[in-house]
């Protein structure tokens, strides 16, 4: 089964987080900004579906659906 954009966009997001909390506890605190803007992406993508990692996957080539 291939990914399409929306599992691209799930898996990086969620990568960025992890990735973000383990700096912001290891590293130094500010790195928890990354997580609170791909947080607030998400969160905003939710009422207007606009993700600018979407049209990036798109661009690539990743399939819709």
């Amino acid at each position: 089964m291939k990914m399409t954009v929306n599992d691209w966009i799930h898996a990086i997001a969620g990568f960025f987080i992890m990735v973000s909390l383990a700096l912001g506890v290891w590293v130094h605190p500010y790195w928890l900004f990354v997580t609170a803007f791909v947080g607030a992406n998400l969160f905003q993508f939710g009422f207007s579906k606009f993700c600018p990692l979407g049209i990036i996957l798109k661009k690539l080539g990743v399939a819709e659906k």
